[in-house]
Protein backbone atom coordinates (compact mmCIF):
# COMPACT_ATOMS: atom_id res chain seq x y z
CA UNK A 1 0.00 0.00 0.00
CA UNK A 2 1.10 3.44 -0.85
CA UNK A 3 1.71 6.10 1.66
CA UNK A 4 -2.05 7.76 2.89
CA UNK A 5 -2.45 11.10 1.64
CA UNK A 6 -5.51 11.92 3.38
CA UNK A 7 -5.07 11.25 7.14
CA UNK A 8 -8.09 12.35 9.71
CA UNK A 9 -7.03 12.34 13.43
CA UNK A 10 -10.38 12.06 15.95
CA UNK A 11 -12.39 14.56 13.86
CA UNK A 12 -15.70 15.80 15.63
CA UNK A 13 -17.78 18.31 13.67
CA UNK A 14 -20.60 20.10 15.51
CA UNK A 15 -23.50 22.18 14.48
CA UNK A 16 -24.87 23.37 18.10
CA UNK A 17 -25.99 20.95 19.57
CA UNK A 18 -26.61 18.52 16.71
CA UNK A 19 -22.68 16.05 15.64
CA UNK A 20 -22.07 15.90 12.30
CA UNK A 21 -19.10 14.00 12.49
CA UNK A 22 -18.38 11.63 15.40
CA UNK A 23 -14.80 11.13 16.07
CA UNK A 24 -13.81 10.16 12.68
CA UNK A 25 -10.38 8.35 12.60
CA UNK A 26 -8.99 7.58 8.82
CA UNK A 27 -6.26 7.09 6.17
CA UNK A 28 -6.90 7.53 2.26
CA UNK A 29 -4.05 5.83 0.35
CA UNK A 30 -2.53 8.15 -2.23
CA UNK A 31 -3.91 6.94 -5.73
CA UNK A 32 -7.05 5.44 -4.66
CA UNK A 33 -10.57 5.75 -5.60
CA UNK A 34 -12.15 6.22 -2.64
CA UNK A 35 -16.10 6.35 -1.62
CA UNK A 36 -18.08 7.67 1.34
CA UNK A 37 -21.35 5.59 1.30
CA UNK A 38 -24.40 6.46 3.63
CA UNK A 39 -27.79 7.61 3.86
CA UNK A 40 -28.42 11.20 3.73
CA UNK A 41 -27.83 13.41 6.92
CA UNK A 42 -24.99 10.77 7.78
CA UNK A 43 -22.15 13.30 8.10
CA UNK A 44 -20.26 12.42 4.87
CA UNK A 45 -20.72 15.49 3.07
CA UNK A 46 -19.54 17.76 5.82
CA UNK A 47 -16.77 15.12 6.07
CA UNK A 48 -15.59 16.01 2.50
CA UNK A 49 -16.19 19.91 2.91
CA UNK A 50 -13.73 19.42 5.88
CA UNK A 51 -11.00 18.26 3.77
CA UNK A 52 -11.45 21.03 1.24
CA UNK A 53 -11.45 23.32 3.63
CA UNK A 54 -15.34 24.74 3.77
CA UNK A 55 -16.12 23.57 7.13
CA UNK A 56 -13.25 23.68 10.32
CA UNK A 57 -13.62 20.46 11.91
CA UNK A 58 -14.81 21.62 16.24
CA UNK A 59 -11.98 18.66 17.30
CA UNK A 60 -9.40 16.53 15.42
CA UNK A 61 -6.99 17.11 12.77
CA UNK A 62 -7.05 16.28 9.23
CA UNK A 63 -3.56 16.36 7.25
CA UNK A 64 -3.06 16.20 3.23
CA UNK A 65 0.13 15.02 2.04
CA UNK A 66 1.46 15.07 5.35
CA UNK A 67 0.80 18.81 6.00
CA UNK A 68 -1.44 19.85 9.09
CA UNK A 69 -4.66 21.54 7.22
CA UNK A 70 -5.79 23.81 10.69
CA UNK A 71 -5.91 27.42 9.32
CA UNK A 72 -5.35 26.59 5.37
CA UNK A 73 -7.90 28.31 3.39
CA UNK A 74 -9.57 26.53 0.89
CA UNK A 75 -7.66 27.90 -2.57
CA UNK A 76 -4.28 26.50 -0.42
CA UNK A 77 -4.89 23.26 -0.42
CA UNK A 78 -3.55 20.57 -3.03
CA UNK A 79 -7.62 19.71 -3.55
CA UNK A 80 -10.05 20.65 -6.09
CA UNK A 81 -13.99 19.73 -5.50
CA UNK A 82 -16.26 19.18 -7.93
CA UNK A 83 -19.89 20.19 -6.37
CA UNK A 84 -23.28 18.22 -7.10
CA UNK A 85 -24.53 21.24 -9.22
CA UNK A 86 -21.13 21.35 -11.37
CA UNK A 87 -20.88 25.42 -10.71
CA UNK A 88 -20.11 25.56 -14.71
CA UNK A 89 -20.12 28.75 -15.55
CA UNK A 90 -22.78 29.53 -17.94
CA UNK A 91 -21.48 33.58 -19.53
CA UNK A 92 -18.08 31.39 -20.54
CA UNK A 93 -16.99 28.72 -23.27
CA UNK A 94 -16.37 25.19 -22.67
CA UNK A 95 -12.36 26.17 -22.91
CA UNK A 96 -12.82 29.30 -21.00
CA UNK A 97 -14.31 27.21 -17.90
CA UNK A 98 -11.59 25.07 -18.01
CA UNK A 99 -9.12 27.21 -18.24
CA UNK A 100 -10.47 29.59 -15.50
CA UNK A 101 -8.61 28.20 -12.55
CA UNK A 102 -5.67 28.72 -14.51
CA UNK A 103 -6.18 32.60 -15.05
CA UNK A 104 -6.85 33.24 -11.91
CA UNK A 105 -3.32 31.68 -10.62
CA UNK A 106 -1.18 33.90 -13.63
CA UNK A 107 -0.53 31.13 -16.10
CA UNK A 108 0.37 32.31 -19.19
CA UNK A 109 -2.52 31.79 -22.04
CA UNK A 110 -0.83 29.47 -24.29
CA UNK A 111 -0.15 27.12 -21.66
CA UNK A 112 -3.82 27.88 -20.27
CA UNK A 113 -5.02 26.60 -24.00
CA UNK A 114 -2.57 23.71 -24.37
CA UNK A 115 -3.70 22.47 -20.92
CA UNK A 116 -7.17 22.85 -21.35
CA UNK A 117 -7.19 21.22 -24.07
CA UNK A 118 -5.97 18.02 -22.90
CA UNK A 119 -7.93 18.11 -19.93
CA UNK A 120 -10.68 18.32 -22.56
CA UNK A 121 -9.64 15.24 -24.29
CA UNK A 122 -9.09 13.52 -21.29
CA UNK A 123 -12.86 13.44 -20.47
CA UNK A 124 -13.56 12.81 -24.00
CA UNK A 125 -14.84 16.39 -24.94
CA UNK A 126 -12.15 17.15 -27.34
CA UNK A 127 -13.26 19.40 -30.29
CA UNK A 128 -16.12 21.01 -28.03
CA UNK A 129 -14.18 23.98 -26.35
CA UNK A 130 -15.79 26.67 -28.46
CA UNK A 131 -19.52 25.60 -26.95
CA UNK A 132 -21.24 27.21 -24.71
CA UNK A 133 -22.64 24.60 -21.66
CA UNK A 134 -26.38 25.44 -22.63
CA UNK A 135 -25.14 23.47 -25.80
CA UNK A 136 -24.13 20.22 -23.49
CA UNK A 137 -25.77 17.88 -22.35
CA UNK A 138 -25.76 16.97 -18.52
CA UNK A 139 -23.27 14.40 -19.19
CA UNK A 140 -21.03 17.03 -20.53
CA UNK A 141 -21.08 19.69 -18.20
CA UNK A 142 -20.20 17.59 -15.77
CA UNK A 143 -17.08 16.11 -17.85
CA UNK A 144 -16.61 20.29 -18.29
CA UNK A 145 -16.06 20.35 -14.32
CA UNK A 146 -14.03 17.49 -13.85
CA UNK A 147 -11.76 18.49 -16.72
CA UNK A 148 -11.86 22.18 -15.02
CA UNK A 149 -10.80 20.46 -11.49
CA UNK A 150 -8.39 18.16 -13.04
CA UNK A 151 -6.13 20.87 -15.15
CA UNK A 152 -5.08 22.23 -11.80
CA UNK A 153 -3.65 19.20 -11.33
CA UNK A 154 -4.26 18.73 -7.63
CA UNK A 155 -3.67 15.66 -5.67
CA UNK A 156 -6.37 14.75 -4.55
CA UNK A 157 -9.75 15.38 -6.36
CA UNK A 158 -12.94 15.84 -4.15
CA UNK A 159 -16.37 14.97 -6.09
CA UNK A 160 -19.67 15.46 -4.38
CA UNK A 161 -22.52 13.40 -5.68
CA UNK A 162 -21.33 13.85 -9.09
CA UNK A 163 -23.94 11.36 -10.93
CA UNK A 164 -26.94 12.61 -9.20
CA UNK A 165 -28.38 15.06 -11.25
CA UNK A 166 -28.28 12.24 -14.26
CA UNK A 167 -31.13 9.97 -15.56
CA UNK A 168 -30.45 6.24 -14.82
CA UNK A 169 -28.82 4.76 -17.89
CA UNK A 170 -26.15 7.94 -18.42
CA UNK A 171 -24.96 7.50 -14.54
CA UNK A 172 -23.97 3.84 -14.91
CA UNK A 173 -22.20 5.13 -18.43
CA UNK A 174 -20.78 7.76 -16.26
CA UNK A 175 -19.94 5.20 -13.13
CA UNK A 176 -17.54 3.34 -15.69
CA UNK A 177 -16.06 6.36 -16.96
CA UNK A 178 -15.15 7.90 -13.64
CA UNK A 179 -13.35 4.73 -12.43
CA UNK A 180 -11.20 4.26 -16.03
CA UNK A 181 -10.31 8.24 -15.29
CA UNK A 182 -8.99 7.48 -12.01
CA UNK A 183 -6.89 5.01 -13.35
CA UNK A 184 -5.63 6.90 -15.75
CA UNK A 185 -4.71 9.89 -14.23
CA UNK A 186 -3.59 8.49 -11.01
CA UNK A 187 -5.26 11.17 -8.84
CA UNK A 188 -6.57 10.28 -5.84
CA UNK A 189 -10.30 10.57 -6.30
CA UNK A 190 -12.84 10.86 -2.51
CA UNK A 191 -16.42 10.83 -3.84
CA UNK A 192 -19.69 10.93 -1.45
CA UNK A 193 -23.08 9.16 -2.36
CA UNK A 194 -25.72 7.81 -1.28
CA UNK A 195 -26.20 5.29 -3.59
CA UNK A 196 -25.02 1.65 -3.55
CA UNK A 197 -24.62 0.38 -6.70
CA UNK A 198 -22.49 3.47 -7.53
CA UNK A 199 -20.15 2.87 -4.77
CA UNK A 200 -19.52 -0.64 -5.37
CA UNK A 201 -19.06 -0.28 -8.75
CA UNK A 202 -16.33 2.77 -8.66
CA UNK A 203 -14.56 2.35 -5.53
CA UNK A 204 -10.95 1.04 -4.22
CA UNK A 205 -12.26 1.13 -1.00
CA UNK A 206 -15.34 2.00 0.92
CA UNK A 207 -16.06 3.84 4.16
CA UNK A 208 -20.00 3.27 5.27
CA UNK A 209 -20.95 6.14 7.60
CA UNK A 210 -24.06 6.23 9.53
CA UNK A 211 -24.93 8.84 12.41
CA UNK A 212 -21.52 10.51 11.93
CA UNK A 213 -19.09 7.84 12.35
CA UNK A 214 -17.71 5.49 9.94
CA UNK A 215 -19.97 1.64 9.94
CA UNK A 216 -17.26 -0.38 7.96
CA UNK A 217 -14.21 0.26 5.96
CA UNK A 218 -13.38 -2.26 3.31
CA UNK A 219 -13.42 -3.38 -0.80
CA UNK A 220 -16.77 -3.30 -2.23
CA UNK A 221 -16.98 -7.09 -2.39
CA UNK A 222 -15.67 -7.53 1.49
CA UNK A 223 -18.38 -4.91 2.17
CA UNK A 224 -21.40 -6.99 0.32
CA UNK A 225 -19.61 -10.32 1.09
CA UNK A 226 -19.21 -10.14 4.97
CA UNK A 227 -20.59 -6.91 6.59
CA UNK A 228 -19.35 -6.23 9.72
CA UNK A 229 -22.15 -5.33 11.22
CA UNK A 230 -26.83 -4.95 10.84
CA UNK A 231 -26.83 -1.13 9.05
CA UNK A 232 -24.10 -2.27 6.65
CA UNK A 233 -25.63 -5.54 5.80
CA UNK A 234 -29.07 -4.06 5.77
CA UNK A 235 -27.64 -0.92 3.44
CA UNK A 236 -25.81 -2.47 1.22
CA UNK A 237 -27.91 -4.49 -1.55
CA UNK A 238 -30.90 -6.87 -0.61
CA UNK A 239 -30.97 -8.68 2.59
CA UNK A 240 -32.90 -11.26 4.47
CA UNK A 241 -31.94 -11.04 7.81
CA UNK A 242 -33.50 -13.49 10.51
CA UNK A 243 -33.30 -13.04 14.75
CA UNK A 244 -32.16 -16.02 16.53
CA UNK A 245 -29.96 -18.04 19.00
CA UNK A 246 -26.51 -18.91 18.37
CA UNK A 247 -27.18 -22.90 19.76
CA UNK A 248 -24.07 -24.31 18.04
CA UNK A 249 -20.60 -22.93 17.89
CA UNK A 250 -17.62 -24.49 16.71
CA UNK A 251 -14.46 -23.84 15.01
CA UNK A 252 -15.63 -25.29 11.63
CA UNK A 253 -19.59 -25.38 12.05
CA UNK A 254 -22.52 -22.97 13.47
CA UNK A 255 -25.77 -23.10 14.02
CA UNK A 256 -27.94 -20.51 14.63
CA UNK A 257 -31.96 -21.33 15.53
CA UNK A 258 -34.19 -19.11 14.00
CA UNK A 259 -38.10 -18.81 15.07
CA UNK A 260 -38.70 -17.35 11.43
CA UNK A 261 -36.66 -19.92 9.27
CA UNK A 262 -35.74 -22.79 11.35
CA UNK A 263 -32.33 -23.93 11.95
CA UNK A 264 -29.29 -22.02 9.73
CA UNK A 265 -26.23 -24.18 9.59
CA UNK A 266 -22.77 -22.35 8.52
CA UNK A 267 -19.49 -24.35 7.44
CA UNK A 268 -17.59 -22.28 9.79
CA UNK A 269 -17.39 -20.80 13.40
CA UNK A 270 -18.60 -17.33 14.61
CA UNK A 271 -16.89 -17.13 17.79
CA UNK A 272 -19.53 -15.46 19.53
CA UNK A 273 -20.73 -16.49 22.85
CA UNK A 274 -23.32 -19.74 23.44
CA UNK A 275 -26.80 -19.08 23.45
CA UNK A 276 -26.08 -15.64 22.47
CA UNK A 277 -29.01 -13.33 20.56
CA UNK A 278 -27.90 -12.99 16.43
CA UNK A 279 -29.11 -11.86 13.09
CA UNK A 280 -28.42 -14.00 10.30
CA UNK A 281 -28.30 -12.37 6.82
CA UNK A 282 -28.70 -14.24 3.70
CA UNK A 283 -28.88 -12.55 0.24
CA UNK A 284 -31.61 -12.83 -2.06
CA UNK A 285 -29.51 -14.95 -4.78
CA UNK A 286 -27.69 -16.73 -2.52
CA UNK A 287 -31.38 -18.46 -2.05
CA UNK A 288 -32.26 -21.63 -4.36
CA UNK A 289 -36.07 -21.91 -5.47
CA UNK A 290 -37.55 -25.65 -5.97
CA UNK A 291 -40.80 -27.37 -6.06
CA UNK A 292 -42.11 -28.19 -3.20
CA UNK A 293 -40.37 -31.17 -0.92
CA UNK A 294 -37.33 -30.87 -3.31
CA UNK A 295 -34.93 -28.57 -1.30
CA UNK A 296 -32.30 -30.18 0.33
CA UNK A 297 -29.62 -28.22 2.12
CA UNK A 298 -27.23 -28.30 0.13
CA UNK A 299 -23.87 -29.48 2.38
CA UNK A 300 -25.63 -29.12 5.62
CA UNK A 301 -27.44 -31.64 8.00
CA UNK A 302 -31.04 -32.60 7.33
CA UNK A 303 -33.40 -30.51 8.64
CA UNK A 304 -30.97 -27.02 8.24
CA UNK A 305 -31.14 -24.59 5.60
CA UNK A 306 -34.54 -25.32 4.19
CA UNK A 307 -37.74 -23.61 4.33
CA UNK A 308 -41.14 -24.15 2.70
CA UNK A 309 -43.46 -20.96 1.56
CA UNK A 310 -45.66 -19.28 -1.01
CA UNK A 311 -44.97 -17.11 -3.90
CA UNK A 312 -46.51 -13.82 -3.02
CA UNK A 313 -45.03 -11.62 -5.62
CA UNK A 314 -42.53 -11.40 -8.64
CA UNK A 315 -41.01 -8.92 -10.14
CA UNK A 316 -38.57 -9.66 -13.83
CA UNK A 317 -35.91 -7.55 -14.27
CA UNK A 318 -34.45 -8.47 -16.92
CA UNK A 319 -31.10 -10.62 -16.01
CA UNK A 320 -32.84 -11.99 -12.66
CA UNK A 321 -36.88 -12.71 -11.39
CA UNK A 322 -37.15 -11.23 -8.16
CA UNK A 323 -39.41 -13.09 -5.71
CA UNK A 324 -41.38 -12.50 -2.61
CA UNK A 325 -42.06 -15.91 -0.83
CA UNK A 326 -43.94 -15.85 2.74
CA UNK A 327 -42.65 -18.29 4.91
CA UNK A 328 -44.86 -20.87 6.64
CA UNK A 329 -43.88 -18.74 9.76
CA UNK A 330 -46.37 -15.95 8.35
CA UNK A 331 -42.21 -13.96 7.33
CA UNK A 332 -42.01 -12.33 3.80
CA UNK A 333 -38.11 -12.92 2.31
CA UNK A 334 -36.88 -12.27 -1.14
CA UNK A 335 -35.23 -14.34 -3.63
CA UNK A 336 -33.57 -13.92 -6.52
CA UNK A 337 -33.49 -16.44 -9.35
CA UNK A 338 -30.65 -15.22 -12.74
CA UNK A 339 -32.70 -15.83 -15.93
CA UNK A 340 -29.93 -17.54 -17.85
CA UNK A 341 -31.87 -19.31 -20.02
CA UNK A 342 -35.28 -19.01 -21.53
CA UNK A 343 -36.17 -23.00 -21.87
CA UNK A 344 -34.61 -24.30 -19.07
CA UNK A 345 -35.77 -23.69 -16.14
CA UNK A 346 -38.51 -24.44 -13.69
CA UNK A 347 -41.48 -21.81 -14.20
CA UNK A 348 -42.93 -20.26 -10.94
CA UNK A 349 -45.55 -17.78 -10.34
CA UNK A 350 -48.21 -16.44 -7.91
CA UNK A 351 -49.33 -18.95 -5.24
CA UNK A 352 -46.97 -21.64 -6.09
CA UNK A 353 -46.08 -23.40 -3.12
CA UNK A 354 -42.31 -23.53 -2.90
CA UNK A 355 -39.13 -24.70 -1.08
CA UNK A 356 -36.06 -23.07 -0.59
CA UNK A 357 -32.56 -24.13 0.29
CA UNK A 358 -28.69 -22.14 1.14
CA UNK A 359 -25.70 -23.17 1.04
CA UNK A 360 -23.88 -23.00 4.59
CA UNK A 361 -21.24 -20.96 3.28
CA UNK A 362 -23.73 -18.12 2.05
CA UNK A 363 -25.16 -16.71 5.65
CA UNK A 364 -22.86 -14.30 7.80
CA UNK A 365 -23.75 -14.45 11.45
CA UNK A 366 -24.15 -10.75 12.49
CA UNK A 367 -23.24 -10.40 16.50
CA UNK A 368 -26.31 -7.62 18.53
Amino acid sequence: MSEPIIQIRNVTKRFGNMVAVDNVSLDIVAGEFFVMLGPSGCGKTTLLRMIAGFELPTEGQILIDGQDMAGVPPNKRPVNMVFQSYAVFPHMSVLDNVGYGMKIAGVPKREIRERAEESLALVKLDGLGARMPDQLSGGQRQRVALARSLVMRPKVLLLDEPLSALDAKLRAQMQFELADLQDKVGITFITVTHDQDEALSMASRIGVINKGQIAQLATPSDLYEYPANRFVADFIGSVNIFEGKLSVDEPERAVVDCPEIGKIYLNHGVTGPHEASVWAAVRPEKMMLCKPGEAVGRDAPEGHNVANGIIKGMSYLGDCTLYEVMLDSGRMIRVSRANLSRFDQEDFTWDDKVSLCWHPSSPVVLLA
